[in-house]
């Protein structure tokens, strides 16, 4: 084992008959080029809704339940899409996303919510997971595009304007301890879960089909 990688490493270390280290410089440049695009648009590709929606698990569950939500139908026509919620929007965030994600294959393969009856089983521990990803982020997907800095108190509900002015000055307080059910319905959370398991007090469980 030992001779055939010192073998390899003497090929590798072996200058070029036919080629000069410009050309094999320039070619290995151009080549890095074109293995970083490819690599971005596959994973461009993969935070398209088309790509999020290509299983019937996701289109005929929680997109189907997106669709009737302030996300996806508003007076200003800004659309969230699945990965503005569910994908991290830093570089490296997102490829370590990506690994953790590659793990649901496994669930697609071997059928894990391959019918509304498992959904429906499984969805709280789906639910918890993500919450879980958003306290520990401090909420950075909702961050994206809602600010405290540019948000308007006086035309907000009595109630909203409460509620964000508290949590504004509780730094252990984010977005997803209120809002759990913004855009899905919630799951149904067993009497005397955690706080971590449902809305904070005096926050609305559903939300997101209330009128704006």
């Amino acid at each position: 084992m030992r001779k055939l990688l010192k073998r390899y490493w003497a090929i590798i270390r072996r200058p070029s008959v036919h080629f000069s280290l410009g050309f094999l410089t320039i070619g290995g440049f151009v080549g890095g080029i074109l293995f970083w695009g490819a690599f971005n648009t596959a994973m461009e590709l993969t935070n398209t809704e088309q790509f999020c929606t290509g299983c019937h698990e996701m289109r005929d569950n929680v997109y189907s339940e997106l669709k009737g939500t302030i996300h996806f139908t508003n007076r200003s026509g800004v659309r969230a899409m699945c990965s503005d919620c569910h994908v991290p929007h830093n570089w490296t965030d997102k490829i370590a996303r990506k690994m953790q994600a590659s793990k649901e294959v496994w669930g697609k393969i071997f059928g894990t919510i391959d019918t509304r009856e498992k959904f429906v089983e499984k969805r709280l521990e789906l639910a918890q997971r993500e919450w879980a990803r958003f306290k520990a982020n401090d909420s950075l997907e909702c961050r994206n595009c809602h600010n405290y800095q540019y948000m308007d108190f006086t035309r907000q509900s009595v109630r909203a304007q409460n509620m964000h002015s508290t949590y504004l000055a509780d730094k252990s307080k984010t977005c997803i301890d209120c809002h759990k059910g913004i855009a899905h319905t919630l799951p149904h959370i067993p009497p005397g879960s955690t706080s971590d398991a449902a809305p904070a007090s005096g926050a609305p469980k559903e939300v997101a089909h209330a009128p704006r």
